[in-house]
Order: C-alpha cells, then sequence, then structure tokens
C-alpha cells in the first residue's frame, strides 16, 4: 500500500505542477498586454512629442487639453512620485512604454528625455467579460485536466480491485482454489499477495479439519468397539476374575482413546504456534550433537548406530525448539524402521540449512513419497509399528520446515538403501 499511496501523492502533485505551467504559458499568451495595447503604446508616444513641444510650464495644462478632446485618461505627473523598483522605472523609457495594472485596470506609463522628470500615465480601458471568459475556461481547463491525470491513476486502482473482489467472491461462493493472478504493474501488490497467503492458509486449515475428522471418526472406531465388547462380555459373565480382566483391557482402550485424543487436539492447534516462533542463533555443529544425546537412550536400547556428518561450524537462525522437534521427529522415525545404521548430515548452501537423515530400514514406498507428510498418513506396513502413532510426526516436520519458509522431502537413500528425508530451511541471518 505504501507504493500506492506515494504514486498517488506524486502523480497529483505532478499534475498540479504540469497543469499549472501549461494553463500559465497559456494566460500569458492570451494576456499579451504589450501587443494588445500596442495601438495606445504608440497614441502616447504621438502625445509625448506634441506636449514636449510645449513650454515647461504649459505642459500639464496641454495635457488636460488632450484628455478633454480625445475623451482620455491622460495625465502629466512627476516620475518621482512612482514607487518602482528601478528595473521598471527604465523601462518607461523603452519603446510603447510601460503597463501596469492596479485594481481599476490597466494603465500605461512613458516617459523619455524631453518630458523628463515627468511621465505620462494613460488609463487602458479593457472589455472585463473576456477577461471573466478567460478565467473561467482556463479554470475549467485546470480541473477537466487534474480529473484526466488522476484517472490514469485511479483506472488502474479500480480494475485491480475488481479482480480481488471477484477472487473474494469465489472464495466466499466455496471455491477454495481462487487466487489473484499478481500482475507487476499494480499498486496494491501487498494486498494480493497477502489475500492469496490468507486464501492458501484457509484452504490448507479447511482440509486438515476434514482429513483430521475422517481420520478421527475411522480410528475412533476400534477402541469403542473394544470396549463395548468388554463392556458386554463383563456384563454377561459372573466371574470376577474375568469380569475383572475385561476391566483391565478397558482401561487400556481408554488410555489408547485419550492418547490419540491429545494428539489430534495437539495437532489442530498446531497452527498456532506460527506466529509464535522465537528465532534465535546457534552453533550448527554443537546443536546436532547435542539433539543425539538425547537419543542416545533409544539408540542403546535398539543397537544403532547414529553417525554425525556435519563439516560446517556455521551459525543457523531459526526457531530452535521447533526445528529441534522436526529433528528429532526424522531420527525417532529412523530408529523405529532402522536394522543398524542411521547418518545425520547437515550442511550449509548459500543461506540455506540443508539436514538429511538415512536410514537402512525399509523405506518407503515410491508412490507414497507425495503423501507421507499428510496428517494421519501411514503406510499399512508400518502400521502399529510404535506405540501410540497416529502418522502426525512427518506432518509437524512439514509445518516446521513451512514456518521457516523451507521444504521437507523423501527418497531412498543410495548409502543405506533405506529412507532418506531432507529437510531445508531458510537461514536468513548469519553471524
Amino acid at each position: 500500500m505504501k507504493k500506492f499511496y506515494l504514486s498517488l501523492l506524486a502523480s497529483a502533485l505532478l499534475s498540479i505542477v504540469i497543469l499549472g505551467w501549461l494553463i500559465d504559458a497559456f494566460s500569458q499568451q492570451t494576456h499579451t498586454a504589450q501587443d494588445e495595447f500596442a495601438l495606445q503604446g504608440k497614441l502616447l508616444m504621438g502625445f509625448s512629442q506634441q506636449i514636449a513641444s510645449q513650454p515647461f510650464m504649459q505642459r500639464a495644462d496641454y495635457t488636460a487639453l488632450l484628455a478633454q478632446q480625445f475623451s482620455l485618461g491622460l495625465s502629466y505627473r512627476a516620475t518621482q512620485s512612482l514607487a518602482l523598483p528601478p528595473s521598471l522605472l527604465e523601462e518607461i523609457n523603452a519603446e510603447g512604454g510601460l503597463i501596469l495594472e492596479d485594481q481599476e485596470g490597466f494603465y500605461l506609463l512613458y516617459s523619455n528625455d524631453l518630458l523628463a522628470p515627468f511621465h505620462l500615465k494613460l488609463r487602458l480601458e479593457k472589455p472585463h467579460e473576456q477577461d471573466q471568459q478567460n478565467d473561467m475556461l482556463l479554470t475549467l481547463l485546470f480541473y477537466a485536466g487534474l480529473c484526466v491525470f488522476m484517472g490514469f491513476i485511479i483506472a488502474p486502482l479500480a480494475k485491480r480491485l475488481g479482480v480481488v473482489n471477484d477472487a473474494a467472491k469465489k472464495f466466499a461462493s466455496g471455491d477454495l482454489h481462487a487466487r489473484i493472478r499478481v500482475s507487476h504493474f499494480t499498486y496494491i501488490k501487498d494486498v494480493e499477495l497477502t489475500f492469496n497467503r490468507m486464501a492458501s492458509q484457509i484452504e490448507k486449515l479447511l482440509d486438515e479439519n476434514k482429513l483430521m475428522a475422517s481420520s478421527l471418526s475411522h480410528d475412533i472406531r476400534t477402541p469403542i468397539a473394544c470396549l463395548r465388547f468388554g463392556l458386554d462380555a463383563a456384563l454377561d459373565s459372573h466371574s470376577e476374575e474375568k469380569i475383572k480382566h475385561y476391566l483391565n483391557r478397558m482401561e487400556a482402550d481408554l488410555d489408547q482413546m485419550e492418547s490419540m485424543l491429545k494428539s489430534y487436539l495437539a495437532f489442530a492447534t498446531l497452527e498456532q504456534k506460527a506466529n509464535q516462533l522465537t528465532y534465535s542463533h546457534t552453533e550448527l555443529n554443537s546443536y546436532l550433537s547435542t539433539l543425539i544425546q538425547q537419543l542416545e537412550p533409544k539408540l542403546v536400547q535398539q543397537q544403532l548406530d547414529l553417525q554425525l556428518i556435519c563439516h560446517d561450524n556455521s551459525h543457523i537462525y531459526a526457531d530452535l525448539h521447533w526445528l529441534a522437534r522436526a529433528i528429532t521427529n526424522l531420527l525417532s522415525n529412523a530408529c523405529d524402521f532402522a536394522k543398524q545404521k542411521i547418518i545425520l548430515t547437515a550442511s550449509m548452501k548459500e543461506q540455506t540449512l540443508i539436514i538429511t537423515v538415512e536410514d537402512d530400514g525399509p523405506g518407503i514406498e515410491e508412490q507414497n513419497w507425495h503423501k507421507v507428510f499428510s496428517p494421519f498418513f501411514q503406510e499399512q506396513s508400518h502400521r502399529n509399528r510404535a506405540d501410540q502413532s497416529y502418522g502426525l510426526g512427518l506432518a509437524i516436520v512439514a509445518k516446521v520446515a513451512d514456518w521457516h519458509h523451507g521444504s521437507v522431502s523423501v527418497n531412498r537413500s543410495k548409502q543405506l538403501a533405506g529412507a532418506c528425508f531432507t529437510i531445508k530451511i531458510h537461514n536468513p541471518e548469519q553471524l
């Protein structure tokens, strides 16, 4: 919007300056007093010769006589009485004299060496109607020109606002794919980009809510069915031992439902964390080493070898809590499926942090590479591999990468033949 405000202000000022200059030039051409009163100037010069030929003491009376005979506003006055700057006083002696204007209209002053130190003053008559018509015409031209100039600015704005309005109507009517094709020649580029981001965010949230609702309704059926079966069996049983057994099973099913609901609700509120990121600097190698130490008990328990490859001692700038959550999720998944070895590689390329996690497990089927980061997705062969796994770990990784204006992908490891996850995040500031 700042670009629009500056453009509008600059255009308004430029149009006023240009129009003012053009109208002033036109006004000067239409009001050239020297050309308009050239005849009166020659007449006054003729009078000056006749008056100069009279005796000095009779010149005033002779001037009054000429004024009476020709019905002119002619007078004979001392030049010293004129309150004019020296530059204008010199023009009195020029051919045609000096034309000035006061509240009554125009008047002509003329003198020469024969009349000095006196001069002649001739009141000039000019039709007032013509002046008023010219002034009105110039005023209309000014406002018309200003409207034309402003129209060049407002017309593209109105067009782009119409585009935004059409996209908003489509989006409101249910077309969640409606977006604005941003033009380079627009004053409201920020508004258009903000609308597109808002639409994408709303579409993403709605898709995730639909997916979460369908997944929750599907996954919760199993523990509910187990609860109903256990309840019916306990009601039909007369053995206290069997009733206690069914109640223990029902308690386990309730724990599973509670864990499932907590996971789903935590993911549902995850998007709110995007506005609460706290960026800070840290050294890359020591940061990753700390994360590996936290996973040491799980690595020892499953007898896995985790190798860290990080030859870059650069500092990274990110939300260290959520970045650690994403890397830990990748390493935890690798621990669940690896047979013997895991490789964690980190490097900086220009301003991008690249982290890869590889394992020697079964890997991900290629047809599922684009699905694996969707919430609640699990390969059939991987279901129930880990306790309380609902397919949210990799979805969280994808969100963290998106928060950092990055990306995450998966393919097959060339070194270990298992899965290879790559996360890239933008690192705008470096120490």
